[in-house]
């Protein structure tokens, strides 16, 4: 009779089955019409149970808008043209421009008299140019003055700072040239000769660091200063 009772029970399950199947539409389709697989989801019952609803699939028609994007050639042309924008200003702002170092003008030159030699303390102006659009950090500077080939002095200064983008900075470099050269004694202190005039070259030596690299700069300049006496005036470098 149990079993009786099984056979009864199954068209009645087959009927409820196809009813379930009739309000839902067949796997992969929009309608029940047309041939397809069981949802592999519900397993054609139309119904999940509750701990599998992380496992649900969705379907899309294939006719669906959403899957056929307008303007996509447009979109690209115009991400293309932003990026190739982006990628000229950031060159045109990082790549690496001039650094100028000018000699301007002598200040003042003091003079100091010894037995064995004349001490010249010679304070000149230089410029420093920064044509970057960052700013600019010296690293050390260093000055020598040459009297006929012959060095006679050398100043190196580490703590000038940095020079802001696109600016320009003036600094007053002091260096001591202490002559000790007997010909050169003999002239600067010498009551009869009127004029004791030295014609001095000045080697500058500046090393920067910007971008992540370093630079060096080179300059001469060439001036005139009087080793007799405290009365060279102020004049340009040449």
């Amino acid at each position: 009779m149990v079993l009786s009772g099984c056979k009864e029970l199954e068209p009645e399950m087959e009927k409820e089955k196809e009813k379930a199947l009739k309000h839902f539409p067949p796997y992969g389709s929009i309608n029940a019409t047309c041939a397809s697989d069981t949802c592999p989801t519900c397993r054609g019952t139309g119904r999940i149970p509750r701990d599998h609803e992380d496992q649900l699939v969705a379907v899309i028609p294939c006719n669906d808008v959403r899957l056929k994007p307008r303007r996509t050639k447009l979109y690209v042309l115009i991400s293309m043209a932003l990026c190739l924008l982006v990628c000229c200003l950031v060159l045109f702002f990082l790549f690496p421009r001039s650094i100028t170092l000018t000699p301007v003008s002598v200040l003042s030159v003091m003079v100091y008299f010894s037995p064995d030699s004349v001490d010249l303390q010679v304070t000149n102006l230089i410029n420093i140019t920064n044509e970057n659009f960052v700013p600019v950090n010296i690293v050390d500077f260093s000055i020598q003055g040459v009297i006929s080939k012959a060095v006679i002095g050398k100043t190196k200064i580490s703590n000038l700072g940095a020079i802001q983008s696109r600016s320009q900075s003036s600094y007053a470099i002091k260096t001591d040239l202490p002559i000790s050269d007997p010909g050169l004694n003999v002239y600067c202190k010498s009551n009869t000769i009127k004029i004791h005039i030295l014609f001095l070259e000045l080697q500058m030596t500046m090393n920067v660091s910007y971008l992540s690299h370093t630079e060096q700069l080179s300059v001469d300049a060439f001036e005139y200063v009087d080793c007799g006496t405290n009365s060279t005036i102020p004049h340009p470098v040449s």
